[in-house]
């Protein structure tokens, strides 16, 4: 799938990237990026004509209103705060950790977001595809059976970011929760439809060269 959003930040495929069972993520399948209020029309369109399922919007309502999306009429969009309207942490330097502790219900509702969406592929954002996006996206690959550090490695492709915050977060989820699918039950998100997506995302052929040209890293259709 040739997509095109490279008038948005933080934009790409998380197709490709390893599993530690030797498998891999879907090529296609998830994107991650920034807001689209700068995509062209002719990029929008041919999101639509490729098949988008389903853009999962995780902005504040207020966000959308000095930056509405191209999507927001089309029956693929669904706007999903991920964030609580008032905040009640500080939201500290080195760690997502409070974000997963204090929005649970609402992450489980942009996760299901994700699992509920039709066939075809899927993008993910936040306003900087950065901070939102990167905890959603980690949730999800680490269901998927994505190891932490590349997770983590992704991550620090965001521009501004290293990997230490998600490395961080994700020791959190294992120590706090007992791994995502612990963490994810506590959202309201259930055995099947964890399993739901995991299938979603993972690539039916489960072989992963062993010298990790499968990731990120490597691919020429990463955009942005």
């Amino acid at each position: 799938m040739s997509l095109d959003w490279s008038a948005c930040r933080n934009a790409r495929d998380l197709g490709g990237l390893p599993t530690a069972d030797g498998g891999r993520i879907r090529a296609g399948a998830l994107w991650r990026t920034g807001h689209h209020d700068r995509l062209p029309v002719a990029a929008a369109q041919a999101a639509r004509d490729g098949g988008v399922s389903r853009v999962v919007d995780l902005r504040w309502s207020w966000e959308l209103e000095h930056r509405p999306s191209p999507f927001a009429g089309d029956s693929v969009y669904r706007h999903v705060p991920m964030i609580n309207d008032v905040l009640d942490y500080v939201p500290p330097p080195d760690t997502y950790a409070p974000m997963l502790d204090h929005n649970r219900e609402r992450i489980g509702t942009a996760v299901r977001a994700v699992a509920e969406a039709p066939p075809g592929p899927v993008v993910v954002h936040c306003h900087a595809g950065r901070d939102r996006t990167g905890v959603l996206v980690a949730l999800l690959l680490r269901l998927a059976g994505v190891d932490h550090a590349v997770i983590a490695d992704d991550y620090a492709r965001t521009e501004g970011c290293s990997p230490q915050p998600m490395l961080h977060t994700l020791a959190h989820l294992d120590e706090r929760y007992g791994g995502v699918e612990p963490y994810l039950l506590q959202t309201g998100t259930g055995v099947a439809v964890q399993q739901a997506l995991r299938s979603r995302l993972r690539d039916q052929d489960l072989s992963c060269p062993a010298d990790g040209s499968g990731s990120a890293a490597s691919r020429p259709d990463v955009v942005g």
